[in-house]
């Protein structure tokens, strides 16, 4: 709410920095339809390990995780939780499919978020409430006693300004014709500085950010996993965010340097988006040619768990069975023995029909 009130995003200044991110999104944005005409398998393909990527990722940042034999029966599968992290794993899926399917026909209010809390907070006995007691965002450190980074708005005062934040961002949209980049970076900032929940507002903050850019057809978080992108980043992640509160209660806070980070989060999708969609072909397969773009795209040394974890619609019988035939092609070569081994690339793949091409052997 502070972030749209007295008509600041109306008088907003956007540096140069910021108006190339903007620039870049927009044009991303218009050659998105192009991707999206790739066979239904890769597209398939994208989206199950955005999927299992987003629901994973958002979750750990919050320290929730489950066993990896789990994950993909609870997010792709119909396996049943088994435990309290489970239940948030599976709710977490469950506000994806529901945010994925109807994204059209949810208005951002105060009702929805206390639905996509409800969801994702599965279990807890608040699920679906406003905190009822103030919070404090505190940084732990070793050997020192607590900080407190950011007071949050009151128990007391947040149904108000949840309330508020709904409208203004309405109104900032549909009446002050703000850029609807801008002002979903602001929607987010304010929200996480609100804190309306005792738990689970990182996760219900990045549910709202994937609906928004949805709504004003940022699509990309369909087939590249936007909250992966921002546990990769989360230390700029909290420093952009600690920046940005400063003063916020006073309305004399910055924007920029959570908005930039914002965009430049959505900038990497789009890029990882045209590099595997516009690029990759499937010619034999649209999970062959994902594992095969993982691998290429690898500095140095990896594992099959790497490559499991970074094409996770794909099974690892699947992976083994490929880098066998890679292997045999001269492509790759294995350095040990057992399911740890490590691999990695040949400088000069060897000839076709060379003699350790031919007798290769998986490494498992």
């Amino acid at each position: 709410m502070n972030s749209f009130r007295n008509h600041r995003l109306r008088d907003f200044s956007v540096p140069m920095s910021t108006n190339w991110l903007l620039n870049d999104l927009a044009e991303a944005k218009g050659r998105q339809e192009l991707y999206t005409r790739q066979s239904p398998q890769l597209l398939k393909a994208l989206r199950e390990m955005a999927l299992v990527q987003s629901v994973e990722s958002s979750n750990r940042i919050e320290g929730v995780t489950v066993a990896p034999d789990r994950l993909r029966p609870l997010v792709l599968g119909h396996a049943r939780p088994k435990d309290r992290s489970e239940q948030e794993i599976a709710g977490y899926r469950g506000a994806l499919n529901l945010i994925h399917s109807k994204s059209d026909n949810l208005e951002i209010t105060p009702n929805l978020m206390r639905r996509l809390h409800q969801l994702c907070q599965e279990g807890s006995g608040d699920a679906g409430q406003f905190k009822k007691f103030d919070n404090e965002i505190v940084e732990l450190q070793p050997n020192a006693a607590p900080l407190i980074r950011f007071k949050c708005v009151s128990a007391k005062a947040t149904p108000a300004a949840v309330d508020e934040l709904c409208l203004v961002y309405r109104h900032a949209i549909d009446q002050d014709h703000i850029p609807p980049l801008v002002a979903i970076g602001a929607l987010i900032l304010d929200f996480l500085c609100i804190h309306p929940f005792r738990d689970g507002n990182g996760r219900v903050s990045r549910l709202l950010t994937l609906l928004a850019l949805y709504q004003h057809g940022y699509e990309v978080g369909r087939y590249v996993s936007l909250e992966r992108l921002v546990e990769e980043a989360k230390e700029d992640y909290y420093h952009a965010l600690q920046k940005s509160s400063q003063r916020w209660h006073q309305s004399k806070h910055d924007l920029l340097p959570w908005l930039n980070h914002f965009l430049s989060i959505a900038r990497r999708a789009y890029g990882e988006f045209a590099q595997r969609a516009g690029q990759v072909k499937s010619r034999r397969g649209a999970k062959t040619e994902l594992v095969e773009h993982t691998i290429e795209s690898t500095s140095g040394e990896f594992t099959i768990t790497d490559v499991e974890r970074a094409c996770p619609g794909v099974s690892r019988d699947m992976i083994r069975r490929l880098l066998r035939d890679l292997k045999a092609a001269g492509r790759i070569e294995c350095l040990g023995r057992g399911p740890g081994a490590k691999w990695r690339k040949r400088v000069t793949p060897l000839k076709e029909g060379s003699k350790e091409g031919n007798n290769s052997k998986i490494e498992r």
